[in-house]
């Protein structure tokens, strides 16, 4: 009989456990950064807003389309006119610094300049549609995105990571899926009168979103929801009211007003209050930017409801569309910004952790400190 050959080496099974064991890790410490409780009610918030802006761009269209109405500054009026009468005068009863009278003494100029931006902002994009197309208006609108960073850097003292950069141009890709799935899918029958002056006005309406949001940011956590809000209503529905009174008077003179049209400018009007009412909230605790990153998906949204109101046809890129902006939102929150703050005299400027995305923050040092006792 052959003597039995020795045992081969063992060694690779070891390093083989190991890698294994550091790839599990690895997957549980992302599993930990990107689904933790704080990602997700930031995700179902942000969806909350995206079915409100839903809400108004159905109701518009159905105006327009089964009711050839068009007035998109009547129904910004009657949105503003609720923000008045519930915000605006919960002012009137403070008392003290929060105190209606007190605020406008203080900074009246400011909040008119508010307004205007938030009013025309709206405006400008509805009319926008008028001479450029589908397509260069949901491209053109994502200016606004950089527009905002670039303005949290310098009037929020916001200060991005790598990760935020590649987590919005991601979104952007997602935004581009969209908009190709538009044109194949033959939404793009609108050649514009005039591109031109169409695209500008995006531009423009998305610049003056960007800096409705910045500031709204900056009052809501440095302020109040309410004081924003309310001077929103206040000087937001004396700008559109007289702008209505010039540019739209006809348009509502002609409108065929029976319980139908009625019931749709009250759904406009609801998801328009509701929206503004509870994006103050997202955006104290996450940011401007992530919140307008987050509300990419309403189009989305809009395109799966016209499936079986206004008969469009579906397309599996809309899918990788959501898929694809979810994670690039998802990419943004995992990581906290940083707010560097004024410097003052000779100190030097410290940087801290920002507001943004606080809760991760405090869930990290949790899960860091469970796993050192450990």
């Amino acid at each position: 009989m052959e003597a039995a050959s020795p045992a081969g080496p063992t060694a690779p099974e070891p390093l083989a456990e190991g890698a294994a064991g550091e790839f599990s890790s690895l997957l549980s410490r992302i599993k930990g950064k990107l689904f933790t409780w704080h990602i997700l009610k930031t995700i179902a918030l942000g969806q909350m807003l995206s079915l409100c802006i839903c809400g108004t761009a159905i109701t518009s269209q159905y105006l327009a389309e089964r009711y050839k109405v068009n007035t998109p500054m009547l129904q910004s009026f009657i949105n503003y006119c609720l923000l008045f009468l519930i915000y605006t005068v919960m002012l009137a009863f403070r008392s003290g610094s929060d105190n209606l009278l007190v605020i406008l003494k203080r900074k009246w100029w400011k909040y008119i300049l508010l307004g205007l931006a938030d009013v025309e902002a709206n405006y400008v994009i509805v009319r926008a549609y008028q001479y450029t197309t589908l397509t260069s208006v949901q491209l053109l609108d994502c200016f606004g995105i950089p527009v905002l960073m670039a303005l949290s850097w310098f009037i929020l003292y916001a200060r991005y990571r790598v990760i935020h950069f590649i987590a919005v141009a991601v979104c952007l890709v997602g935004v581009g899926t969209m908009v190709g799935a538009d044109i194949l899918a033959g939404r793009e029958d609108n050649s514009g009168s005039d591109v031109l002056i169409g695209d500008i006005l995006v531009l423009l309406g998305a610049s003056l979103y960007a800096i409705s949001n910045v500031c709204e940011e900056y009052i809501v956590k440095k302020l109040s929801r309410q004081e924003f809000l309310g001077m929103v209503g206040l000087f937001g529905t004396m700008i559109s009211g007289i702008q209505l009174l010039i540019v739209e008077y006809k348009d509502i003179a002609s409108i065929p007003w029976d319980w139908k049209i009625a019931l749709l400018f009250m759904a406009f009007a609801l998801c328009m209050f509701c929206l503004y009412s509870f994006m103050p909230l997202v955006i104290k605790v996450t940011s401007a930017t992530s919140v307008n990153l987050g509300i990419l998906t309403a189009d989305l949204y809009s395109l799966f409801f016209g499936l079986f109101l206004f008969g469009y046809k579906f397309s599996g890129l809309y899918i990788l569309s959501f898929t694809v902006i979810m994670v690039g939102f998802i990419l943004y929150c995992s990581t906290p910004t940083r707010t560097a703050e004024p410097a003052e005299s000779s100190v030097l400027p410290v940087t801290s952790i920002g507001i943004d995305n606080l809760g991760l923050k405090l869930e990290e040092n949790l899960q860091e400190t469970h796993s050192a006792a450990l």
